[in-house]
């Protein structure tokens, strides 16, 4: 195995272990810390040790991802946003609402994304004119209503 790459943005450094550890976990987020072990070529408790570091540094995330529409939520939708102002500010305040599951800093034509899920038309609008917009910095949006999910992969590998 190499040593590990520079950190990047604060990020931690990952070596080839924490890499194929991740790219085992994307393949199959159930697997077994022994089969991931095995798969690697280390210790169950060096696997074990090594996915609490990398899930307490904020480089994976382990949950159940689901399609939004077919556990009981109606709406789902992405929302372009304009803004004025610190972009980073902007987001921060976007990302407070318990509603919005992904917020991007973007370069085009809106300078943030995010991704909203509700739990029908009713509650987005409310989400749009009493939460979104009132958020400082946010000088309009442009929704983009999700009718079916059509793909959603994580398995991108590591680099």
């Amino acid at each position: 195995m190499t040593k590990p790459a520079p950190a990047r943005d604060g990020q931690l450094p990952l070596d080839d272990y924490a890499k194929a550890i991740i790219e085992e976990l994307q393949s199959d987020g159930r697997r077994s810390y022994a089969a991931i072990a095995k798969a690697v070529g280390l210790s169950e408790a060096a696997v074990r040790q090594r996915i609490a570091r990398l899930v307490d540094g904020g480089v994976m995330q382990i949950v159940a991802v689901t399609d939004p529409l077919t556990v009981g939520f109606r709406r789902q939708a992405m929302i372009g946003i304009r803004a004025d102002g610190d972009l980073r500010d902007v987001a921060e305040r976007l990302s407070a609402l318990v509603e919005v599951d992904y917020v991007v800093i973007t370069a085009g034509s809106f300078d943030i994304l995010v991704e909203v899920v509700a739990e029908d038309d009713e509650h987005l609008l409310r989400l749009l004119n009493e939460s979104i917009r009132t958020v400082e910095g946010v000088r309009d949006t442009e929704a983009f209503i999700y009718l079916r999910l059509a793909k959603q992969t994580y398995t991108w590998g590591t680099r």
